[in-house]
């Protein structure tokens, strides 16, 4: 057998949350790319028609997508139970969606941290946890959480940001020690700086910008299309002794 056909998502179904635009747009397309039906979920992801709809039906797989609001409880379970429903077995859980929302640390509202840990955190745990305990019950399954450089360091005016990734990073880790030996693999993509909504303040920030970019080793932002290889790579039975890592798309910012 080809190495190339460990990588074959053929047959599987993945859902990908925060999947309308930027790095969850592109994972979901590559993932659709390397053979798998995509489910997609965003706050706004229009349920028919979307640009998303279009480029995995281009690729040759089936798409259903749904509108959920990861800071309301309520409609994040809902949406499970739909989700549940209308997709009996799914494959691959990639936890993409999340917010940023920036202030200094002394004026950072209850409402900024609130909503940031709902959305980045705690609906991740849930729909892992619904998702996840079908993945065990079956013996295999792949979840996959974006981190971020901030599941390491601390960022500059966004405390709840940093605080919802570093627990990202346990949570990858702690879901790894439960559900390794049940042929669950749970692991993390920690994006670097990349040109998305959530870098727009510092890509518009001239000298911040800059800084940033003497600091890359590789000499460039990164782009959306950058995490196809690693979430094909998380997803497939390529990675299946890997568990509980988070896998640096960074540039080499880390390394410096």
């Amino acid at each position: 057998m080809s190495v190339l056909n460990e990588f074959s998502l053929e047959g599987k179904v993945a859902l990908v949350t925060g999947s309308k635009r930027g790095i969850g747009k592109a994972m979901a397309v590559a993932l659709a790319e390397a053979g798998a039906d995509i489910i997609g979920v965003s706050a706004s992801l229009e349920a028919e028609g979307s640009a998303l709809e279009q480029e995995v039906q281009e690729a040759g797989r089936n798409f259903k997508g749904y509108a959920c609001d990861f800071g309301d409880r309520q409609a994040l379970y809902a949406f499970i139970e739909q989700v549940k429903s209308d997709f009996p077995v799914i494959d691959i859980l990639v936890n993409n969606a999340g917010t940023i929302l920036r202030k200094p640390a002394a004026e950072h509202p209850d409402e900024y941290w609130d909503k940031v840990l709902e959305v980045n955190l705690n609906a991740q745990f849930v729909l892992s946890r619904e998702i996840g305990k079908e993945m065990v019950a079956r013996g295999s399954g792949k979840i996959i959480f974006t981190a971020s450089l901030l599941t390491f360091q601390g960022g500059i005016t966004v405390p709840g940001y940093a605080a919802s990734k570093g627990g990202i990073g346990q949570l990858t880790m702690a879901l790894a020690n439960e559900w390794a030996g049940s042929g669950v693999n749970v692991n993390a993509i920690a994006p670097g700086y990349i040109r998305t909504d959530n870098t727009q303040a510092l890509q518009d920030d001239a000298s911040r910008s800059q800084s940033i970019l003497e600091r890359i080793p590789a000499g460039r932002w990164g782009e959306a299309e950058d995490f196809a290889g690693p979430v094909v790579f998380l997803a497939s039975n390529a990675s299946n002794y890997v568990n509980g890592a988070t896998l640096l798309v960074d540039g080499g910012w880390m390394g410096r």
